[in-house]
């Protein structure tokens, strides 16, 4: 790693480190995951414009695109939270919440009821 880094290039290594350490990160094709700890730290020093075999211009590059893709959201943990978020989203609130809603509001039948049908009964 390299000895000194900006508090940006930090942050980046931290992001792709997190990646891989959820299983998000990919190649650089992004096919396959990552799985070895030491292509993982590469990539994560090659994304943060810290790798010692780039010139310091390729580094420059390197930190810029990077940063452009992590402002637009373009990283996969951005990807797999923003997965996660919509499917939530979609699905308004779970059954759980709609129960309680119901128990709240002493909706007779609720315990017997599914999500549609809770949704139904209070009229969401």
């Amino acid at each position: 790693m390299a000895v000194h880094q900006t508090p940006s290039q930090r942050s980046t290594v931290e992001r792709v480190m997190h990646e891989f350490k959820h299983g998000e990160l990919k190649t650089a094709r992004g096919k396959r995951k990552v799985k070895n700890p030491k292509q993982a730290i590469a990539i994560a020093l090659s994304e943060a414009g810290a790798s010692k075999y780039d010139t310091p211009k390729e580094r420059a590059h390197n930190l810029r695109r990077t940063k452009r893709k992590e402002h637009r959201g373009e990283t996969g943990q951005a990807a797999a939270e923003g997965r996660r978020r919509t499917a939530r989203h979609r699905a308004g609130h779970t059954r759980n919440e709609l129960y309680q809603e119901a128990k709240r509001r002493d909706i007779p039948g609720r315990s017997k009821m599914n999500k549609q049908q809770l949704e139904r009964a209070l009229n969401r």
